[in-house]
Order: structure tokens, then C-alpha cells, then sequence
């Protein structure tokens, strides 16, 4: 079930940088955000709408500043679409559940899938493991 809200209701929600990200499709700067270097086994999250989307077991330090992950927690749960902007094509990666900019994702990741899902830390939230 997709989750609707106006702009207003994504801004009261969430702050600057998070609203300018998933709603926008803004970028935070690389090695800034707070799960580039995150190590903690839980669930990564969609910020607005709780969604899980990664593991801590999919996620690998590849070097460019924003947490990747190698595979989606469920593929259902992440759309892909093309990305023309800034001169370059790009896959875009949003949370299929509220339509939120997560990141992109690219074709150069480890095994076994060889993805590199590049996603900004203000898009998650992070559900630890008990």
C-alpha cells in the first residue's frame, strides 16, 4: 500500500536534510552522513515510512563515502527508474512504498550480485538487532 503525504506533511516529519533528500532527491555530501561508517548489525529503513530495505549483512565499505549495500532486504520494496540528470545516466533507487530518494545504484558491486546500491544516510533510519 503506497503511503501519500504533502509536502507540508513530509517537512513537518522530517528535517532539513532529510526532506531535501528524499523529497527532492538531493544528495548528501559523501563521507558526511551518519551510516557511511556504521557497523552495527540491525535493518536499515526508509526515514519516512519505516520500511525496511537493507541488512547490516548486505552492507560493505566500498569506498565512496555512503553507505552500500549489495542486494535489497526485499526487492519489492525498492523501485528502480532512470536518472538523466546532471549530464550522466544513472539508476535511481526510491523506496517503492512512499516514493522516497534513496540513492542509485550501479553495476559495480562484490559478490554475489555485483551491485553497489549507493545510498544517502539521511534516507535511513537504523533498526538495530536485539
Amino acid at each position: 500500500m503506497k503511503i501519500k503525504k504533502t509536502e507540508a506533511e513530509w517537512k513537518a516529519l522530517l528535517d532539513p536534510m532529510q526532506f531535501e533528500v528524499t523529497r527532492h532527491a538531493a544528495t548528501e555530501r559523501a563521507f558526511t552522513g551518519k551510516y557511511w561508517d556504521h557497523h552495527e548489525a540491525g535493518i536499515y529503513t526508509c526515514v519516512c515510512c519505516q520500511t525496511p530495505l537493507f541488512a547490516s549483512d548486505a552492507k560493505f565499505d566500498s569506498g565512496c563515502g555512503w553507505p552500500s549495500y549489495f542486494r535489497a532486504l526485499n526487492p519489492a520494496n525498492v523501485r528502480e527508474e532512470k536518472d538523466h540528470s546532471f549530464g550522466m545516466t544513472r539508476t535511481e533507487i526510491l523506496c517503492n512504498i512512499c516514493d522516497a530518494h534513496l540513492g542509485h545504484v550501479f553495476p559495480d558491486g562484490p559478490p554475489p550480485t555485483g551491485l553497489r546500491y549507493c545510498i544517502n544516510s539521511a534516507s535511513l533510519t537504523f533498526d538495530p538487532l536485539p
